[in-house]
């Protein structure tokens, strides 16, 4: 059986770099999976580690009956509803509402980049003669949880626009990324999460790349706090012993972007609680 795996992960490698699309990417992604983990409903996926994870599952629903993360929900609907010193906010920035969360990442065709909800967020705040806020720790991390909590049961539909070469080559630099060994361990990201997912490093389970994006930000009990996707990304790049990229530099939002396609179809749980 382990041989079988191995040798699914070996196909899953190839089909996402020999001339595939990120519809094909996907699709290889998901029959992975299928494979390793056949009882488990694609849904599923969308509750990260605890998809496979029985007894992990069993504590995070104990976990969830008392959120740790709710005051941050409650001060990032304080900041949605301030007025900045400008007397307009984030309501005129994004006229549709808070539950926006399945709207980001998306490919910005006016400023050729991937743009993620913390960056307009930021974008938004400067606009308004307002200071931008810190990417991985802090106050971003209130309105992220109270965009994320508005959000759920919204689906992830992430485009990569056909029309526009630079959308693509966005998607295949985060897929590089994904698949790039670095760092003294000579890691990349699918050496945790394809070839080993669900195996455990040290008290945790490895969770599968589908589902990775959907119920950010997070309340990690090691952190004490919310923190952002890039935190996480940046804390992944640390325990390879690899120098971690800027949060919000185009590294990671290129992962971002492909891991969030990755993703389609998934709906969103945010904010989360792990370990």
């Amino acid at each position: 059986m382990k041989k079988i795996l191995i040798s699914l992960a070996v196909l899953l490698v190839a089909a996402t770099t020999v001339q595939a699309g990120p519809e094909e990417d996907r699709m290889a992604f998901i029959k992975y999976y299928k494979g390793k983990f056949p009882s488990v409903p694609r849904d599923e996926y969308a509750n990260g580690a605890y998809a496979i994870d029985p007894i992990g599952r069993e504590n995070w629903e104990a976990i969830e009956e008392f959120p740790p993360y709710e005051p941050f929900i409650d001060r990032g609907q304080e900041m949605w509803e301030k007025p900045f010193a400008n007397g307009k906010g984030y309501k005129d920035c994004f006229p549709e509402g808070p539950a926006i969360a399945q709207n980001y990442p998306h490919w910005d065709r006016e400023q050729g980049l991937v743009m993620t909800l913390p960056l307009a967020l930021n974008q938004c705040r400067e606009a308004n003669g307002e200071k931008p806020l810190k990417y991985k720790k802090g106050p971003i991390n209130n309105i992220l949880a109270y965009i994320a909590f508005q959000s759920r049961g919204k689906v992830i539909n992430v485009e990569v626009p056909k029309d526009d070469p630079r959308a693509m080559a966005a998607f295949e630099e985060g897929k590089k990324f994904y698949f790039t060994r670095r760092g003294q361990l000579n890691f990349s990201c699918s050496t945790c999460h394809v070839q080993n997912t669900g195996l455990k490093v040290r008290t945790e389970i490895l969770s599968p790349s589908v589902g990775h994006v959907t119920h950010w930000p997070v309340y990690r009990s090691k952190w004490g706090t919310v923190g952002t996707l890039h935190r996480r990304f940046t804390g992944c790049n640390k325990n390879i012993r690899a120098k971690p990229m800027k949060a919000q530099g185009p590294e990671y939002r290129n992962l971002e972007y492909f891991l969030s396609y990755l993703s389609n179809g998934l709906e969103l749980n945010g904010p989360g609680a792990r370990k």
